[in-house]
């Protein structure tokens, strides 16, 4: 028996499908339509669709779509066309920037009717944490990857801004105030955020001298992993929350315990040890990592990450998004607050 839901679903697939058949005629135009169309992702602001477009001889382009049907994205989320156009940008900037990210084949336009998005290829590969972490697959990979995700991310932070389109602006000062604010529109406030934001300011450092790209958001699930026996780090995806600030941000993010995904010991996306992603930082960059700048930033990354957790309710009691997904990750915020206990007593121990 069907659902409304169900019958809701089959008939978005079906508009979705058609209006991408005519994208890909149009696009590559010997190419006869799709085959394979397949929604990734369940969030409701922002959809991620895997197909095939079938061409000369039945030859398969394997293809991802991005898109946010309604426009709609998250306070801190780059329009859609921005992101593609970043991703352009650094494709085209340096052979080894190409390496890290995806090509993108099309922005959506109004005349596409698909809503916003772009098109990319699809990359093979695995991003899901606990198959990167633990299946045979990938055990060749497992010790390239954080030394490979020192590079990539050197290679980023060391992007020319100038080649880029108008990126935002985050200053450290900027970036606390942002939070200070967040926290006290919770609606149940949290002692231990509040103990975290005085230790962020009583601690902030300078900014760099100049600001660089940063992904915002590097981690497993956000990279794709290749297996074999030459597996290692394919792409990094979902440039959403990129901006101009400090390299540390990214350096401290992947440190942060909810990506370990239970290999706690771990602190480097519950693969290595900090020290073995700072050589490869530093090897690729030639600066020097500055550990207390990292830690700071870790420490503003789990409050970030706690307050995100914390506004995931408002999510789902609104019904922007009612997924299962939504509720979950609110119930995650008293894992923060021992994230930011533990991190912020060893500060006061270590002093």
């Amino acid at each position: 028996m069907s659902t409304g839901l169900s019958t809701g679903m089959h008939t978005e697939r079906d508009i979705l499908a058609a209006g991408l058949a005519t994208l890909v005629r149009r696009l590559l135009p010997r190419a006869s339509g799709i085959t394979g169309l397949q929604r990734l992702s369940a969030g409701a602001t922002l959809q991620t669709w895997s197909f095939d477009a079938v061409g000369d001889a039945g030859f398969l382009h394997p293809l991802i779509l991005r898109r946010s049907p309604g426009g709609l994205r998250g306070a801190e989320s780059l329009a859609l066309p921005l992101e593609a156009a970043l991703i352009r940008a650094l494709a085209g900037s340096n052979a080894t920037l190409a390496t890290v990210v995806p090509e993108v084949v099309h922005t959506l336009g109004p005349d596409d009717a698909l809503g916003d998005g772009f098109l990319m290829t699809r990359v093979a590969g695995e991003t899901i944490p606990r198959k990167i972490q633990r299946d045979e697959a990938f055990a060749a990979a497992r010790p390239r990857l954080v030394a490979q995700m020192g590079t990539a991310l050197a290679a980023i932070h060391r992007a020319d801004t100038t080649t880029l389109p108008a990126l935002p602006v985050r200053s450290t000062a900027a970036t606390l105030a942002n939070l200070q604010r967040r926290n006290h529109a919770l609606p149940q406030p949290s002692a231990v955020f509040e103990f975290a934001l005085r230790w962020l300011h009583q601690h902030q450092p300078a900014d760099p001298p100049t600001l660089r790209l940063v992904h915002g958001d590097f981690r497993l699930g956000n990279l794709i992993v290749g297996g074999g026996p030459d597996g290692g780090l394919r792409t990094v995806l979902d440039w959403e929350i990129a901006h101009l600030g400090d390299p540390a941000e990214d350096l401290a993010w992947i440190c942060l315990p909810p990506w370990r995904f239970g290999q706690i010991h771990q602190p480097v996306a519950g693969l290595g040890q900090r020290d073995e992603l700072f050589r490869a930082w530093q090897q690729a960059s030639g600066e020097a990592v500055d550990p207390a700048r990292v830690r700071w930033w870790q420490a503003l990354g789990s409050l970030r990450w706690g307050l995100g957790c914390a506004g995931m309710r408002d999510w789902f009691d609104s019904g922007r998004d009612a997924t299962v997904e939504r509720a979950m990750i609110a119930r995650r915020v008293s894992e923060n607050e021992l994230d930011l206990l533990r991190l912020l007593c060893e500060e006061t121990a270590d002093a």
